[in-house]
């Protein structure tokens, strides 16, 4: 491993401050937090959109108010997949069984919702599943244009600035969305929201992770991974407790803006303040963390980050794509299509992130889908991640990287595949492989999170990485659809 030009290995000194010391838990504390959140604001569209019933109004026969149940009068007013979108056609202006057509239907003009709860009844979105599933898509979209934008700002003004900039914004325009009044400028703040605040994670992933030991990084990066489920079960939980769309976006995005105050709890990365040759910064941090961690670091590493930097170590040639004076000379983009080695990773890299994207979230959002309970086979889903971050941390030092996320993928394809030919008796089953291939690829996240990040050097790790991440955003992208696919071949 090469050296910064100031000369610090950094690492050397993670080994003599402690590779999971008191300070590194105290910031783990507080950014997890954040990722938290993150995680409740990449779901709560499976809730906020999610599907109701409703039926076709029939003026005929409704009741002052309207009501969801039909009794007898549903039997002759509609047909028998319950009347979602067409009714029988009415004879004259009563409601007896002679009144309609039992032969001829007609296209619905309104509806009856049974409850309120999602967009689908404020905004009248009845037979028009594609606007709901819409909103999945636009959020993915605004994930996509988020991380380009906020792996420059953190590559280039600090991981700390992006993380608190997307923690706020997220929870500012969050608020706002819950007093949309129409369904385009729904979707509008839904898109603007996401990528203002979805660089949240990936900036705490990285944030976190520059201060933790070489020894210690897969349980740090799979501490924040379970996090992100413990995320996801909030808003299920949530989205029980106040299943009204707005209320419950106002009570999850509300807190948000309190991340403000990030600004004086935690500190900037000391990786980042050493790619910049803001030695003394990062030597004010490090000696801020030997005394919580209650550490002596020794002469040789106090003289590095005490003394200046020599000129001959300033023109000391480096052979990483991450040289600081090469990079001053020629732009990212230049220095990866010169390098074979980073552009076949970054490839590689790029195809995992789409197809880890579109099965994760393909696999979360259906499992509302499934029979019994919405909430808590959402509950299940979530948690069945966990022990799929616990193999990870497992299997990644023991048996290698690229070994152990193959075989999750291998596993999680099998199941998979399986589950189309298992009869719907067998509903025990179907849950089984559902969650099977949940863990797997939770697993694969997770590990695939920690691999993408050590491949890249410092300077660019976060853009590089940003950028696998957004090219994944294709299969989130996708996954919200994959409701309307089922509707349409079912």
């Amino acid at each position: 491993m090469t050296k910064p030009k100031d000369g610090v290995d950094l690492d050397a000194i993670l080994s003599e401050l402690g590779q999971f010391g008191r300070y590194q838990i105290q910031n783990y504390c507080l950014i997890l937090l954040p990722i938290m959140f993150s995680a409740v604001y990449n779901s709560q569209y499976i809730f906020a959109a999610g599907e109701i019933a409703y039926r076709c109004k029939v003026p005929e026969c409704e009741s002052s108010p309207p009501e969801f149940e039909t009794d007898a009068w549903g039997l002759w007013a509609l047909p028998e997949s319950s009347g979602r979108c067409e009714r029988f056609e009415p004879i004259d202006e009563f409601c007896t069984g002679n009144s309609f057509h039992p032969n001829d239907t007609v296209r619905c003009s309104s509806w009856i919702y049974q409850t309120d709860y999602t967009i689908v009844a404020t905004f009248d979105l009845a037979c028009q599943e594609w606007k709901r599933t819409l909103v999945g898509t636009i959020h993915s979209v605004g994930v996509f244009a988020a991380l380009p934008i906020t792996a420059y700002i953190s590559d280039a003004f600090g991981r700390r600035t992006a993380f608190i900039m997307t923690a706020v914004a997220a929870g500012v325009m969050g608020v706002v969305r819950s007093f949309a009044n129409s369904y385009p400028l729904y979707v509008t703040l839904e898109f603007i929201e996401a990528t203002v605040g979805s660089g949240v994670y990936s900036t705490g992933f990285i944030l976190a992770l520059e201060m933790v030991g070489l020894n210690r990084r897969v349980l740090g990066g799979n501490i924040i991974s379970c996090t992100f489920a413990i995320g996801q079960v909030v808003v299920a939980l949530a989205a029980w407790a106040v299943p009204y769309w707005r209320t419950l976006t106002l009570v999850i995005y509300a807190p948000s803006i309190l991340f403000i105050l990030y600004c004086f709890l935690i500190e900037e990365s000391v990786r980042w303040l050493l790619s910049k040759g803001k030695k003394k910064e990062a030597a004010r941090i490090i000696f801020k963390a030997a005394a919580i961690n209650k550490k002596k670091l020794s002469p040789e590493s106090v003289k590095i980050l005490t003394e200046d930097v020599k000129p001959e170590e300033e023109e000391k040639p480096q052979e990483t794509i991450a040289d600081p004076s090469t990079e001053k000379k020629e732009s990212l983009v230049m220095q990866v299509l010169r390098s074979k080695t980073i552009m076949t990773r970054l490839i590689i890299c790029s195809f995992w992130w789409i197809t880890l994207t579109f099965v994760y979230y393909g696999l979360s959002i259906n499992s509302v889908s499934l029979a019994g309970n919405s909430y808590v086979n959402y509950i299940l889903t979530s948690l069945v991640e966990i022990p799929g971050y616990a193999l990870s941390v497992l299997t990644l030092d023991r048996f290698g990287r690229k070994s152990s996320i193959m075989t999750a993928f291998f596993i999680c394809g099998v199941s998979l595949i399986a589950l189309p030919f298992v009869p719907t008796t067998l509903g025990w089953l179907q849950t089984t492989l559902n969650m099977i291939g949940k863990l797997s690829i939770s697993m694969a996240f997770s590990s695939i999170y920690i691999y993408t990040s050590e491949l890249f050097p410092t300077q660019a790790r976060h853009s590089l990485l940003g950028f696998c991440s957004m090219v994944g955003r294709i299969g989130s992208i996708v996954a919200p659809q994959t409701p309307l696919l089922v509707s349409i071949l079912s």
